[in-house]
This record gives C-alpha cells, structure tokens and sequence, in this order.
C-alpha cells in the first residue's frame, strides 16, 4: 500500500512539476464553424495521382517553377529535384530541410531553410546562404518565401524560440509552438543590396508568404491562429496590417501566388478539438508531460483553398479520407495541378481539367 502511494504520488508530482519546454499563453480561439459554407465538405482531391519520391524519401513541402518551367521540390533529407513526368530526378543534396522554394528574377533557385536560414541555389555545387541572422539573431525557423521583381525577397520565421534542427525536426515544433501559442514568429526582407530588416513580428507561427501581383502587399499565413494577414507594402497604407482571412476551419500552411490575382492556400490540418484547452495554460502544460500519444497532431484531411485578392473563397478541393496526408501548398503549373504534402513519400498531381 505504501508503495503503491509513493507511486501515485511520484505521478502527481510528475505531471504537476516535471519541467517541460513548453510555456503556454492563454489563448481564447473563435468557435470554428467546420466545413461548411465556402469550405463545404467535398472530394475534389480525390482524382490526384500519387506521385511518389524515389527511394524512401518523403516530405515534397513545395514546388518552385522556373523561368524556363522547370519545376522542382525537396525532400525532408534534403535532396533537390526536379519533376519530370512520372518520376522525379534528383538535381542535387543541398542538405538542412529545405521547405519554402521560389524562383527568383536572376533565374535562381531561393530556399526557406528551415535549419539554415535563407538560401540560393544556382546549379548543382552552388548552394549558398543568403541569410544566417538578422540583428545577430540566428535565423531558427525560415519556412515559406516569396521574391519581388527587383530581387527582394520576403520570408517567414515561424517561432524565434523553438529550433527545428534541435527540437526532432518541423512536425513536432510546430505542434510545439501551437500549443504554446507565444508569438515570436516574424517576417522579414532582404533587400537587392543585402540588407535584412524584420518587417513585422508577433505571429503564432508564421508560415505561408505571397506577394500581390503589384508587389503592393504581402498575405502572412498565421498557421497558429488559423488565420491570414495582409500587409500594406506600397500604398497611403504602407506598413500597415490587417486580418485578410480570419476564423479559417483549418491551418494555414504555403500561400502561392497563381500569378493572375488568385491564391492557392492549403490547410495542413483541419481545427483540432484540444483547442478547447487554449485557454488553459496550466492544463496545456500537464497534456504535454502525458507524451506523444496523448499531445494534439494534425488530422491528414488534406484541403486546398483558391481565394482571390478580395478575400474571396473561389474553390475549395479536398481529401476527406487523408489519402495525401499532410498538404503543404499548390499551385496550377501548364496544365496541371501539384499539391505538396510534408512528410508523405509522395505529392499529388491532377489535370486542370478535373478541378472542380
């Protein structure tokens, strides 16, 4: 009986006291209003191929088409490729975990690296980091880019507190960084003449960046508030900021620019039900001390949003059943549709012609 106390009590201490990386903020979420509306339950991912990595590789997060329409994605090892029609190639190991990718105006390859900041790719052999820190800050968390016409690029830093590299790699510290719900996620620009400025900072994860087609703004994917921002680049309102996308049913992951005013936005995981102890810190915190199989996941319920300038919903495509498993973007390139997956050995592909 005795030890069967000191048992129970040395559980209670545990999950009271044992000290865990995570602080959380009391956070009060809107009530999700589900699939319903404009993002109306359907299976309009249903008729993308699989189209598989080679070898066991996986986690093609994003697709960069360049000027002369190449497209290429990345790996969570690291390896770049370049899609060809039913397999793609591998150009060459760039290493780190690249995540954000995009085509810039000198015909270069620009990479949001999570582990190494911002990098450019010029061919095989010519990898280099662009930016390491910004006010002798390391740069912990870079994950989606985009890049003006005059060579500026603007990136997100989703957490300035969790280290991807040291914290078992982008899954887990975004789960982290949600359930803590601190706001040190922050964007930032790097100017043609090398200069690198925050923009702006305060973001419960940021994610997701795209330029308008006037370079006037910049939508932000704030994942951890299930939300979008719209930030004033030109303009009587340069500098500043407004909710674009509130209250979405899922979190946001890449924004990608279609070119023609639209957006494609996709949901790495529909709302979870633990949102229900946001406002509970001190719970929050016990949650975690239970381990992996009790701390919230995403759901694989893939989603892929189309939504204009206006803040208009266009389209909604959808995977139900999880087939893709965690969707990280998209965008239509010719005549096909790709949608990106984070840690599947596999993206999507359909004909333009099957969107719905």
């Amino acid at each position: 009986m005795r030890f069967l106390l000191i048992l129970l009590l040395a559980g209670t201490g545990y999950l009271l006291f044992w000290p865990v990386p995570v602080e959380p903020v009391a956070y009060h979420p809107p009530v999700s209003l589900g699939f319903s509306g404009d993002f109306a339950e359907n299976r309009g991912l249903d008729k993308a191929a699989l189209i598989s990595l080679p070898g066991e590789d996986t986690g093609p997060e994003d697709l960069a088409v360049m000027p002369d329409g190449t497209v290429y994605t990345t790996s969570l090892s690291g390896v770049l490729y370049r899609i060809d029609e039913d397999q793609p190639v591998e150009v060459d190991r760039l290493g780190g975990r690249p995540l954000g990718l995009k085509a810039g105006p000198d015909g270069a390859l620009y990479i949001a690296d999570s582990y190494r900041g911002l990098m450019r790719w010029d061919g095989p052999g010519t990898l280099e980091t662009l930016v390491s820190e910004i006010d002798g800050a390391p740069v912990i968390y870079a994950n989606q880019l985009d890049v003006a016409r005059d060579g500026t690029v603007y990136f997100s830093n989703s957490s300035d507190r969790f280290d991807p590299e040291t914290m078992g790699g982008t899954k887990p510290t975004s789960v982290l960084t949600i359930w803590e719900q601190s706001d040190s996620g922050y964007v930032a620009r790097r100017n043609p003449d090398g200069t690198v400025e925050k923009l702006v900072e305060g973001f419960v994860y940021t994610n997701g960046v795209a330029l308008s087609p006037d370079e006037d703004f910049l939508l932000i994917a704030e994942t951890g508030r299930a939300r979008v921002h719209r930030l004033w680049l030109k303009g009587e309102n340069t500098g500043e900021m407004e909710v674009f996308l509130d209250n979405l049913p899922g979190y946001p992951d890449n924004l990608e620019a279609q070119g023609n005013g639209t957006y494609w936005m996709a949901f790495a995981s529909p709302r979870v039900p633990a949102e229900k102890l946001m406002p509970y810190p001190f719970l929050r915190k016990v949650v975690w001390r239970l381990g992996p199989l009790v701390r919230p996941a995403p759901i694989h319920r893939g989603m892929m949003v189309h939504f204009d300038g206006e803040g208009r919903i266009l389209r909604t495509l959808q995977d139900p059943d999880g087939r893709l498993g965690i969707t990280t973007g998209g965008k239509i390139v010719g005549d096909r549709f790709y949608v990106m997956t984070l840690d599947s050995p596999w993206f999507g592909r359909m004909p333009v012609s099957d969107l719905q």
